[in-house]
């Protein structure tokens, strides 16, 4: 007998891109590097041309010239230059920002002051073993401090503090005078941390080679 094969209507979930949609996105990920537009916040902006026929980032205007049920025509100038038009359909609108993975794809036509500001995130993209992260959020609350011992035997004060930008929170741990640096309210400017998970909740990390400072 044979094995009967069900095939479902529509788009399969995740990330499965046509060799059309690959070339659309790699281009756009040549733009931004060239333009040193952050992904994240560029994607955004494109979602919301989509919705609301025009947007800003930077100093691109983002218009959606033309809108259907199944996709959208968008042009993109800065000032009287057209910097793109293209089509993108709406499946790749409805994820989590797909330029991600193109924006490493063209890491090698990158400097080192665009390596950085590629790696800005926003908290509602991070994802739990995600590495050198970059993020601007702000300070809501700080807990007591605590005294902890360290895998290398030594103790040190820990507090979670509960950063947050337009777009979700997450967990911050800071260690030893990082404690008495930040306070609530603040608008921190976190580098070089990485995503994990502790006692069952998302927490940033800053390295060691990292940096955390008041914005």
């Amino acid at each position: 007998m044979r094995n009967k094969t069900t095939r479902g209507r529509g788009r399969p979930r995740g990330r499965h891109h046509s060799p059309v949609d690959d070339r659309l996105l790699e281009y756009l990920a040549k733009i931004l590097t060239k333009c040193e537009i952050d992904s994240a916040e560029f994607f955004e902006n494109l979602v919301k041309a989509w919705k609301n026929q025009e947007s800003a980032c930077g100093d691109l205007i983002i218009q959606c010239r033309k809108r259907t049920q199944k996709d959208g025509v968008f042009l993109i100038t800065s000032g009287q230059d057209v910097i793109a038009q293209f089509p993108a359909p709406k499946y790749i609108l409805e994820e989590a920002n797909p330029l991600t993975e193109f924006i490493h794809r063209v890491s090698p036509l990158r400097s080192p002051v665009q390596e950085v500001k590629s790696n800005q995130y926003k908290i509602k993209d991070l994802r739990v073993g995600m590495k050198q992260i970059n993020l601007r959020a702000q300070v809501l609350k700080i807990s007591e401090p605590r005294l902890v011992v360290t895998n290398f035997g030594s103790y040190a004060n820990v507090a979670n503090a509960l950063i947050s930008d337009e777009t979700g929170t997450i967990q911050l741990p800071l260690w030893n005078k990082q404690i008495d640096e930040i306070s609530v309210g603040n608008l921190i400017h976190v580098e070089n941390a990485n995503v994990v998970i502790f006692r069952g909740e998302r927490q940033l990390r800053v390295n060691r080679s990292g940096k955390l400072s008041i914005v």
